[in-house]
């Protein structure tokens, strides 16, 4: 990962770190549910959650598997992640590593399950960081990755990179579902199930994440109002008095997993 890159990424999540943490939207939703049905964790595994933001995800699983590894590129963020699964969840088999998703620093077959959620579209490598993922994996591991899909209409694609953008901008690209399952493949994992599950956000939250200033809140939320009925439709946008409330977007999950080792 470009340094320079790298370190835009640190800056950006180390002063929107809390908002993190506190934002509802990340702390439950249909995506936690289906990653825990899919991976079926046990008490035998052990288990990396990459770029783990406000540890939401870390907190979910653990009291399912015996040890999560949480791990970021952000150390403000790791550390406001800490605080918040030590008041929050009460539970001891979480441990937190500083690591970039595109090198980390584990060796071969360390984990039995990964998880990876709401990240990769920050991420200048993502073939890299999933080749990284099936490195880490243990022979016959799991392993979930969330993220923002990618629509296939140009115009719908062009406002969702366009705001995405505006809102943060160490957002890179989202992919398509049909991109994701080539560079799934193409790192050797084997696809196992794909899902599409919506997801509404409500602005105001989803703004402050991203620590926006008030010109930069009311530019976004122009650019909204501003977008065809198409644009409207698509992403539910509701509003009220020139305001946008809430809008709804797409996540992709993608359920893959690392071959088996061959019986002789």
């Amino acid at each position: 990962m470009d340094s320079k890159f790298k370190n835009r990424i640190r800056e950006q999540f180390g002063k929107t770190a809390t908002a993190y943490v506190e934002a509802k939207h990340f702390s439950a939703g249909e995506d936690l549910e289906e990653a825990a049905r899919l991976l079926k964790p046990t008490h035998d595994d052990n288990m990396l959650d990459v770029a783990c933001g406000g540890g939401h995800m870390a907190l979910y699983f653990s009291p399912m598997v015996r040890q999560v590894v949480a791990s970021d590129l952000t150390m403000q963020m790791l550390k406001k992640a800490q605080e918040h699964v030590a008041e929050e969840g009460r539970v001891d088999n979480v441990i937190f590593r500083e690591a970039d998703a595109e090198d980390l620093p584990f060796p071969a077959g360390s984990f039995t399950l990964l998880t990876c959620r709401i990240a990769p579209h920050h991420f200048p490598d993502v073939p890299r960081a999933l080749r990284e993922f099936h490195r880490v994996l243990r022979r016959g591991g799991r392993m979930v990755i969330i993220d923002s899909l990618m629509p296939v209409d140009p115009e719908v694609a062009e406002f969702f990179q366009t705001m995405e953008k505006m809102r943060n901008p160490t957002h890179i690209k989202a992919f398509s579902e049909e991109e994701w399952k080539t560079m799934v493949l193409d790192a050797e994992l084997i696809l196992q199930e794909t899902l599409v599950i919506e997801k509404t956000h409500d602005f105001q939250e989803w703004v402050k994440t991203a620590g926006l200033n008030r010109t930069q809140i009311q530019n976004l939320n122009k650019f909204f109002m501003d977008a065809s009925p198409k644009i409207h439709d698509f992403f539910k946008i509701e509003s009220f008095a020139g305001e946008v409330e809430t809008y709804t977007d797409q996540k992709l999950l993608i359920y893959a997993t690392r071959k088996e080792k061959e019986k002789k």
